[in-house]
């Protein structure tokens, strides 16, 4: 009797899911100097100065068949608040607002706000370094037969308001999205296949407006072992944008060397395909990164891609990285050469030169503890007169930025509970 009762008492125990529940949060001030950020600097300018800050209360519950997160935040600037303000000025978002229904060990669904990370964030990233970051209203249903193979379904539809007739969409973004995106994992070598289908809002010769989709289709594939890793990556992009048919590519390749247990060195290119200044056709070559992490790509200084050097003449990017990291301290010294992908005409009509200057990254960083990090960087653009003709300002000013940033990021409460 007593051994049929042990067996009793631990099957419901076997059997009973651990619940987890935890609050965690982040607060990250970040200090900057802008003296040729995003654009060259122009003449009889000061440089800017100033403190942005993101603050996120995060909640998180897990349980056998739901996941949910919830991740409060505010962005600011320190002083946009006067002290005695009864108000902010961005108040209090929503960042993330998600659940997860685990239909079973292989499917899930998972809807609400959230963040789309795919691959190295080329397509799909959270722009975290944006104070704000980016997240989506969007529903993915992921099969997931066994630990090397993944395929998600996703699809976001937008919306103004809640409506009784259709209306237009006036908010700055796209309309709709689906994608399909398939990643397995072969040893030493991972691949990862990507279809998406966007949908922008545009207004027709009758000033009415019309959503058109275009098509981003492409691979990525990556190695690793214990020194060498290497990873490559090919984009097509076809459809319509407005009126305009799109004929764009992207292609890029890596290669990561470890020389030692802390010494690391990396060499690599990009190639984004852009429009001649002075084309007459009815075709868009310039390929567009939509929801990717762009920042990590292309040069600290954010002069390519980020809210910026969108439908312009394309990029190619040689760059090279030599990181060193022991114990919680590192550094990495990254420097690019830039070149446009198409045709730069000035104002006279002229045709200059491809070159576009050559930019020095250093970051700096050192893990105090679990929860604090430190880090801080400076960046430094050699322009020329062809990069004038497209961000203006003067390329002979010292165009360069520098940045000191804290992240601190504790867990406040964490408990486990049985059913």
């Amino acid at each position: 009797m007593k051994t049929l009762l042990t067996i009793l008492c631990l099957g419901v125990v076997m059997t009973s899911y651990a619940q987890e529940f935890e609050i965690s949060s982040e607060l990250r001030p970040r200090f900057e100097y802008r003296h040729g950020y995003k654009t060259l600097f122009p003449d009889n300018s000061d440089a800017a100065t100033l403190i942005s800050q993101r603050t996120r209360l995060n909640l998180k519950y897990k349980s056998e068949k739901l996941h949910t997160y919830i991740a409060f935040q505010n962005v600011r600037v320190w002083g946009d608040v006067a002290t005695l303000s009864t108000s902010d000025a961005n108040g209090i978002t929503i960042h993330e607002a998600w659940a997860q229904l685990v239909l079973n060990s292989k499917i899930a669904l998972k809807l609400g706000r959230q963040e789309l990370k795919y691959d190295d964030h080329r397509i799909f990233g959270n722009v975290g370094w944006a104070q704000q970051a980016r997240s989506h209203d969007a529903l993915i249903l992921t099969y997931q037969p066994n630990t090397k193979n993944q395929i998600d379904f996703g699809l976001a539809m937008n919306e103004n308001a809640e409506t009784l007739f259709e209306e237009d969409y006036l908010v700055n973004d796209y309309k709709a999205f689906q994608y399909v995106w398939y990643h397995t994992k072969l040893n030493a070598v991972s691949l990862s296949f990507l279809i998406l289908n966007n949908g922008l809002t545009y207004e027709d010769d009758n000033n009415e407006q019309n959503v058109n989709y275009n098509q981003t289709i492409g691979s990525r594939v990556a190695y690793k072992n214990n020194r060498l890793d290497m990873d490559a990556s090919l984009y097509f992009q076809t459809g319509k944008i407005a009126d305009s048919d799109l004929n764009a590519i992207n292609i890029a390749a890596n290669a990561y060397y470890k020389l030692n247990t802390q010494l690391k060195t990396a060499i690599g290119i990009e190639y984004l395909s852009g429009t001649d200044m002075n084309s007459t056709e009815n075709t868009l070559k310039s390929f567009n990164p939509w929801f990717g992490t762009n920042h990590k790509f292309n040069g600290l200084m954010d002069y390519f891609y980020v809210g910026n050097h969108i439908n312009s003449v394309g990029l190619i990017d040689i760059h090279a990285n030599l990181s060193w990291q022991k114990h919680n301290a590192s550094i990495a010294l990254t420097p690019h050469i830039f070149s446009s992908a198409a045709k730069v005409i000035d104002i006279s009509g002229n045709k200059m030169n491809t070159s576009l200057g050559t930019e020095l990254d250093v970051v700096l960083g050192y893990k105090w503890s679990e929860t604090i990090k430190f880090e801080a960087g400076y960046s430094q653009l050699f322009a020329t007169e062809t990069m004038e003709v497209l961000k203006e300002g003067n390329k002979d000013n010292n165009n360069n930025w520098a940045w000191i940033m804290v992240t601190i990021n504790p867990s406040l409460f964490k408990t486990t509970f049985k059913n």
